[in-house]
């Protein structure tokens, strides 16, 4: 219980900071003078950076351990948000985000091959709690800035972003405190050459990327042009409503898996009925008017959270054991890269056309992906005798 609140808050943390930019917008443009596209450049920073820095996470497993390289994470994620606040120009801000979003980035690297082996005949139930934990580092700050936070800083979004870190630096010390003394994810000196760099021609780690990275985009995309949605729809009272909807929509999805992962995630035909679903969301959300929008906005998000945590469990279930931090190092560059594609083709196509459905049509696609790899989940291929 005490490594799976370890995990739940590790999933708190692997959010709370990128998280923490939203509320304090109105106060960077007035403080830094930055526009909508530094904005837009400042938010897009965390998730380039989960695709860049997933790799050289698994270079830092391969070479000091699970442990060490968590913590890593967990402590360059805790610097980088409070040196966000720290120097006064807007160049200083983008520096140190970068920097926080690598943090951020080895540190969900780790997690799959931590639950691996901390918790090999458990899998789904430790990988949904740290997501669960990780949907929960999406709400926090969200909730909590502007009526609690900001008030007791005297309205500072540079002190702000310092509270913010306090919890990551929080859990890394408890994670030193409390983790077992003698494990597996220490340093690997059993073998010292061991491998890092991902096996891009492995097509394993191609399926498990493009599964995650259609849960992924479809996230992210969908939380970028909803406001849009909306506004075309003649409803933008409802903007705020579609948003709480999507995110807190995730919670009921990660509450529902804490007793049925183990029995879902090497279940094909559950990766189809998600990716059904979320198609079938997707298409419903561009077709309906009002508050209908909104219902499905809520669905999308349940039906997301259920396939994201059965997606991250696969590492460890389909790749060998020494092989798990590679594979889910290509899995995250993979996955993040198709949402920032997606993104970027979901905005040519709206300017191109003026229409949302023709523009959104894309993200229905992510869903009909997810289908047609549902059949990877039955290639279960763990060595569970490598060295870890």
């Amino acid at each position: 219980m005490t490594l799976l609140l370890l995990f739940w808050l590790v999933g708190v943390c692997l959010r709370i900071t990128v998280l923490a930019v939203p509320p304090v917008v109105p106060l960077l443009h007035a403080d830094l003078h930055l526009t909508e596209a530094g904005i837009g450049w400042l938010s897009s920073l965390p998730p380039m950076l989960f695709a860049i820095a997933a790799v050289p996470g698994a270079l830092l497993i391969a070479r000091f351990g699970m442990v060490p390289a968590l913590l890593t994470g967990l402590l360059l994620g805790a610097a980088g948000s409070a040196a966000r606040g720290m120097f006064v120009s807007t160049a200083s801000l983008f520096v140190t985000t970068v920097a926080m979003g690598a943090g951020v980035s080895i540190a969900q690297t780790v997690m799959p091959p931590l639950v691996g082996v901390w918790f090999p005949q458990r899998i789904g139930l430790a990988t949904s709690v740290y997501i669960n934990g990780l949907l929960v580092g999406e709400i926090i700050p969200v909730g909590l800035t502007i009526p609690f936070v900001l008030p007791l800083v005297h309205q500072s979004w540079r002190l702000d972003f310092v509270v913010w870190s306090v919890p990551v630096l929080a859990t890394a010390l408890l994670f030193v405190l409390c983790r077992p003394r003698r494990d597996a994810a220490g340093p690997p000196t059993i073998v010292p050459q061991r491998r890092w760099w991902p096996d891009w021609r492995d097509p394993l780690i191609w399926r498990l990327g493009l599964i995650l990275g259609s849960v992924n985009a479809t996230y992210f995309v969908t939380n970028a042009f909803l406001p849009d949605l909306l506004a075309a729809a003649g409803r933008p009272d409802l903007v705020s409503s579609a948003l709480i909807a999507i995110n807190v929509g995730q919670l009921p999805g990660s509450l529902l898996m804490l007793p049925l992962a183990e029995r879902l995630v090497k279940r094909p035909w559950a990766y189809a009925a998600t990716g059904l679903l979320s198609t079938f969301c997707v298409i419903a959300m561009l077709l309906t008017r009002g508050d209908w929008i909104v219902f499905w906005a809520g669905v999308l998000g349940f039906t997301g959270a259920v396939t994201l945590i059965m997606a991250l469990a696969l590492p460890s279930i389909l790749s060998p054991a020494d092989d798990v931090h590679r594979t889910t190092a290509g899995m995250f560059t993979i996955s993040y890269s198709c949402a920032m594609v997606l993104s970027v083709v979901v905005g040519w196509l709206w300017d191109v056309t003026h229409r949302p459905l023709v523009g959104l049509a894309p993200i229905a696609l992510g869903g009909l992906v997810i289908v047609a790899l549902a059949s990877t989940v039955r290639q279960v291929d763990r060595n569970s005798d490598a060295t870890v």
